[in-house]
């Protein structure tokens, strides 16, 4: 019906495959930093709400009053729930100060590597 205003060639339906990666980092880092702002403005209204609700229940009322969505509410009450449990549980803390030893052991990511490994084997074929 459209097709004369939004022809194919200017407004091509498949990506490129480098387009499509860059797109889906894109997003994810957007993804997170709306996670990690609705955690921040939780923890916010725990702090806020702590003499009248306990901490879980005014999480899941953020939640609610904010109307999120799931699978992304039950992101946030899980991330607000790490860091209010960081906080009460000081142990994990020193245990991983105590032992930097296993991060050290961790292969370090190496996703531009992998990306650029990919493309070149792409070309060669």
């Amino acid at each position: 019906m459209f097709g004369w205003l939004f022809p194919e060639t200017i407004f091509p339906r498949k990506l490129d495959a480098s387009a499509e990666r860059r797109l889906r980092l894109a997003q994810a880092r957007s993804e997170e930093s709306i996670i990690r702002a609705h955690v921040d403005n939780a923890l916010m209204f725990v702090d806020t709400l702590a003499e009248d609700l306990p901490f879980d229940r005014a999480i899941d009322t953020y939640v609610r009053v904010m109307g999120i969505p799931e699978p992304l509410a039950s992101t946030v009450v899980t991330r607000a729930l790490v860091v209010l449990g960081e906080d009460l549980v000081p142990f994990r803390r020193r245990a991983q100060e105590a032992s930097p030893r296993e991060e050290a052991a961790k292969p370090a990511l190496r996703l531009n590597e992998a990306s650029d490994g990919r493309q070149r084997a792409v070309k060669r074929a």
